[in-house]
């Protein structure tokens, strides 16, 4: 069995580490899955510690989270399907317009409606909508693309295609917000670009009759660089659950959140010149021991940890070898005395050794976003 264990982290401070009288607050991100902590665990966490809204990457993962028990608002991020659009309304969502279609076809079902899609309770700190209290009004985020060039309305091209949503009868846009495409890469001057452009475009806004009462553009990497871009909300997701975006350092007093845990099921010794697992990789010519864990790539980890990545058993580091299966990996535990039954750390702590989600990413060439999101389902969650 592999189980992660996942403790409390404390949500960035985002007064930290200049005092604001007027801080911004959190739209806490629990897209894929919260990274693959447990989006509705988390989730009501969040709220639970004060996050002013959710955020999630497509309506599914919105409803996820609505019938875990979640009141607080969540934007959708993400495009719109005109075929689940009703999912918006019958769960009191907050979707993004971030082309001319989107806005259309949530219009028509907004007008199709009838009638307010929220309940008259006042969930949130968007209840005063900016274009007035017709029942019709479906409150929404506007994106704008200032040169990611991914989602979102062009920032040089918004007086030919912002006019006719500030005129619909139907959409509220409460809020006006960009995403940042090298937050995480301090020398590269298209995070400065890219903020200017997005003052441009809230300068340019009144005149194009849109008056969004709230503004946000930092991601947990642009949080940290930039207090200039914490506008009236700031989005942390990778921060949120105890990681330092990378190559970016912090002062910040985090904790991961995730540990991922398993046991030894076998432990086998290998003569001169045998491979180990499919393809019989990894052949030496030392006489070695090896340990089985049950943890493969159908629960997150990566073929390429073999040769590269360690797990940690009796409080030291075994390399992974062998070919990384679908539900096993093998570690060389030579020398060392373990048994079946013996705790292996993938991900954590095991005194005094420690493994933590940016090494194993940097190990093998990818990013802890990617690894976070691949811990798999039928991984056991204990939340402490």
């Amino acid at each position: 069995m592999i189980s992660a264990f996942l403790t409390r982290s404390p949500i960035p401070d985002p007064r930290s580490p200049t005092p604001d009288p007027r801080p911004p607050k959190i739209i806490a991100v629990v897209k894929a899955n919260a990274y693959g902590h447990g989006a509705s665990e988390v989730g009501l966490a969040l709220e639970r510690a004060g996050a002013a809204m959710l955020a999630c990457a497509d309506i599914e993962e919105g409803i996820v989270l609505r019938r875990a028990g979640v009141r607080i608002p969540i934007l959708v991020f993400g495009a719109l399907g005109i075929s689940d659009l009703d999912g918006v309304f019958e769960f009191d969502l907050t979707p993004t317009v971030s082309t001319p279609t989107a806005a259309e076809n949530l219009a028509a079902a907004a007008q199709k409606r009838g009638q307010s899609p929220f309940p008259k309770r006042d969930l949130s700190p968007f209840a005063e909508t900016a274009n007035g209290d017709r029942s019709s009004l479906l409150r929404c985020h506007l994106k704008i693309d200032t040169g990611m060039n991914r989602l979102g309305f062009r920032y040089d091209n918004i007086a030919r295609t912002l006019p006719a949503i500030a005129k619909s009868e139907y959409l509220a846009i409460d809020a006006v917000y960009t995403h940042f495409a090298t937050a995480d890469e301090p020398e590269h001057p298209a995070f400065g670009d890219q903020r200017e452009r997005f003052e441009q475009v809230l300068a340019a806004l009144p005149a194009l009759g849109l008056r969004p009462r709230y503004r946000h553009a930092a991601n947990s990497a642009a949080l940290l660089r930039d207090q200039r871009v914490w506008y009236d909300f700031v989005r942390p997701g990778l921060l949120l659950y105890g990681i330092v975006p990378p190559p970016l350092a912090a002062t910040l007093p985090l904790r991961p959140a995730l540990s991922l845990h398993s046991r030894i099921v076998a432990v086998k010794g290998l003569r001169p010149g045998e491979g180990i697992g499919y393809g019989l990789r990894g052949a030496d010519d030392r006489v070695r021991t090896v340990a089985v864990v049950p943890a493969g790539y159908a629960d997150g980890l990566d073929l390429r940890l073999s040769g590269q990545g360690c797990m940690l058993v009796r409080g030291r580091r075994a390399l992974v070898v062998g070919s990384v299966c679908m539900d096993m990996s093998m570690i060389d535990v030579t020398g060392m005395d373990v048994a079946p039954g013996d705790e292996v750390v993938i991900v954590g702590t095991q005194e005094p050794e420690a493994v933590g989600v940016r090494e194993i990413a940097a190990s093998i060439g990818t990013i802890p976003y990617e690894l976070l999101c691949r811990v798999g389902a039928r991984i056991q969650r204990v939340y402490e």
